[in-house]
């Protein structure tokens, strides 16, 4: 093999990215330039080595056994290459370089945008790149740096950090459906109700969790109505549809003017706050200190992050 230069080490980067990705669309996609040049990039790296790194279909990527092993090798050079340079964040007065992040819409609306513009003015030389996703997914394969998600559904192998206190989980509906359909008095009651279902990032219906310790029941709900999202949700039960449930703080307007009238306030879910995670052998990542202290101090205060 010929010496180690700086073209190879960009080589091997795109190697890395393609592995992650396992599609040379995403992996472009990823680094910023075409398909085409990544297919020439491994072309050159392939012949140079004179090993064959990765099988390409029609369908799918994956890697020889040559390119396993390189990819293993590969993964923890580049992690401890990381490493070093995260520390030089110690010695900066403001963070440069990219802050890569994977939120769920509810966290972007609560959390993030309402520092957009305080975070970006104070730290200019930062790029931001915000993704919105509510699938659970693995952050490191796709190349994000950390993400928000709620405390419960972190993975255990990652730092944690909260972002809020306990959530406070309750149902609403409008005035006119419960004027047409009754107030429920007890959980059971729901289940003679139309209620806006609630799809998880996965695709399955969340089981409605009302109360709390013993008491705490969870309920397959009935209705002709699902959504994903929590701004259509809340929709849906502004028009009538039926009773819905979301968090507490995304509908304190809708509540205070009376187009909303919580149900069963006795059955209150309090919840895992939301917590900003990333891998634990990733302490430094640009601006992710910043950030986390800029939304704390925000969210300090906040009734929606107290249980009453």
């Amino acid at each position: 093999m010929a010496a180690f230069n700086r073209s190879e080490l960009a080589d091997l980067n795109v190697f890395m990215a393609i592995i992650r990705r396992r599609s040379f669309r995403h992996a472009a996609h990823e680094l910023g330039v075409t398909t085409s040049a990544l297919s020439h990039t491994m072309r050159n790296l392939e012949t140079r080595l004179g090993v064959k790194l990765l099988y390409r279909t029609s369908r799918a990527v994956e890697p020889t056994d040559a390119g396993v092993v390189l990819a293993e090798k590969l993964s923890a050079g580049f992690a401890t290459i990381q490493d070093g340079l995260d520390t030089l964040e110690l010695y900066r007065e403001a963070p440069i370089g990219r802050l890569r992040l994977n939120v769920p819409r509810d966290a972007a609306v609560l959390l993030v945008s309402p520092i957009l513009g305080e975070f970006t003015r104070a730290y200019p030389q930062l790029r931001l790149d915000v993704m919105i996703d509510d699938r659970m997914l693995d952050i490191v394969a796709e190349g994000y740096d950390a993400g928000i998600r709620y405390g419960a559904t972190v993975p255990q192998d990652m730092v944690a950090v909260p972002l809020t206190g306990e959530l406070r989980w309750i149902m609403v509906a409008s005035p006119a459906y419960l004027k047409q359909a009754g107030t429920p008095s007890v959980p059971k009651d729901l289940l003679a109700h139309s209620c806006v279902r609630m799809y998880l990032g996965d695709k399955t219906t969340y089981k409605w969790e009302l109360g709390n310790g013993p008491r705490q029941q969870r309920l397959d709900v009935p209705g002709h109505f699902s959504a994903a999202d929590t701004q259509t949700i809340v929709d849906a039960a502004l028009q009538g549809v039926g009773i819905a449930y979301c968090l507490e703080n995304r509908v304190l307007s809708e509540l205070a003017d009376g187009r909303l009238v919580q149900v069963l306030p006795d059955w209150v879910c309090i919840g895992a706050p939301l917590c900003m995670y990333y891998p634990s052998r990733r302490q430094s990542q640009p601006g992710l200190r910043q950030l986390i202290d800029m939304i704390r101090l925000k969210t300090t205060g906040s009734p929606w992050l107290e249980s009453h």
